[in-house]
């Protein structure tokens, strides 16, 4: 039988939700699973909203109620109604109530019930209940290390990375490569974009893509930028993503477990998608050696993995790709290939229908 699939998270990607690889995963996976069987993306905004994205439906319910105040964690009653039209529900964060209220409803109606665990998350009655947890039918994780971090290597736990839309993000030879740097993401402590300024080197450029969530942070590194060629540019579309990612010299995601003010980010990334993009677009990739990035970069080949918190190996490996820019052409090369063998969203899909219909 065809499943019907919905996919519930706890933020839209976009204007109307959040700019993060938390958002846009589910989108994207949802999207390309609709092409494929019936599909739904549920999700919540404090102004409802249902449109179509292709051939998938996209729901808000809304206005929900935020648990303790927590943005990251509503709840509506509307989830019913779309439990209700499903066979099969994909909760996109573990630690939210809705998640839990959604895998309680379906073990009660006879659906199968899954979670990936994109990050965050807020109070949820699994911390007080731990018979949450055999709820699911499996749990998908999006990289090894986040199995590991989970403690799950059981068999109801897979690892089903994520993908890459492959014809938006991919290279154009008629756009010229520069010497320039760009960090797209969330501007975030532990994103550790602090380190990536100090970084900088002689004769390359750096753009800086993404909102900004904290507010010192985000005047330290706007300090911390004065007198360099760096443009901060936080109201970016994805053609302007693309376009940047095709132009650069070299993509870098600098995460960190220590933050410049001290404060431990116990799991920095569970993925790292805009690696994923940057390598699409035939450009190599930097990411410090945090969390699940190592199993997305290939050191030396699709580009570099470094020590987190440690500037001046960044700052080498950048002068390393901005003298040797035959090799970077390669290693871009390399980074697409990569991405086309293992992390396509038709890949995904396949991957996730399987689990759905053998657990």
């Amino acid at each position: 039988m065809t499943p019907r699939v919905v996919h519930l998270s706890p933020a839209a990607f976009g204007a109307s939700g959040l700019f993060g690889g938390g958002e846009r995963y589910p989108l994207e996976l949802a999207r390309a699973m609709a092409d494929v069987v019936p599909t739904r993306l549920v999700t919540f905004s404090d102004r409802p909203f249902r449109e179509r994205v292709g051939n998938l439906d996209v729901i808000a319910l809304g206005p929900p109620w935020y648990v303790r105040w927590q943005r990251g964690n509503p709840v509506h009653p509307g989830i019913v109604r779309q439990v209700g039209w499903a066979t099969v529900v994909h909760c996109h964060q573990r630690y939210i109530l809705a998640s839990s209220l959604t895998a309680s409803l379906c073990r009660l109606t006879g659906r199968k019930v899954f979670v990936s665990d994109l990050g965050g998350g807020g109070w949820d009655i699994s911390a007080w209940v731990p018979g949450v947890r055999r709820l699911y039918h499996g749990f998908l994780h999006i990289s090894r290390y986040s199995r590991t971090v989970a403690g799950q290597e059981g068999a109801n736990a897979e690892v089903i990375y994520g993908g890459v839309d492959t014809t938006k993000f991919s290279p154009d030879p008629a756009v010229p490569k520069e010497l320039l740097v760009v960090y797209v993401g969330r501007l975030l402590p532990h994103k550790g974009v602090n380190d990536l300024l100090a970084a900088l080197p002689d004769g390359m450029a750096l753009e800086i893509i993404g909102r900004p969530y904290d507010p010192r942070f985000y005047a330290d590194l706007k300090r911390m930028a004065a007198g360099k060629p760096v443009a901060f540019r936080t109201d970016c579309d994805d053609a302007e993503v693309v376009r940047a990612y095709r132009r650069a010299a070299c993509v870098v995601l600098p995460s960190v477990y220590t933050t410049m003010y001290g404060d431990e980010s116990v799991v920095p990334e569970l993925l790292g998608q805009t690696l994923l993009e940057g390598m699409a677009c035939g450009t190599p990739v930097i990411c410090t050696n945090v969390a699940s990035m190592p199993e997305i970069v290939v050191d030396g080949l699709t580009g570099f993995v470094v020590p987190p918190n440690d500037p001046a190996t960044l700052r080498a490996k950048l002068e390393w790709l901005r003298d040797h820019p035959a090799e970077a052409v390669r290693m871009g090369m390399a980074a697409r290939q990569r991405v086309l063998d293992y992390f396509t969203w038709s890949q995904t899909v396949a991957s996730c229908l399987k689990a759905y219909s053998t657990c």
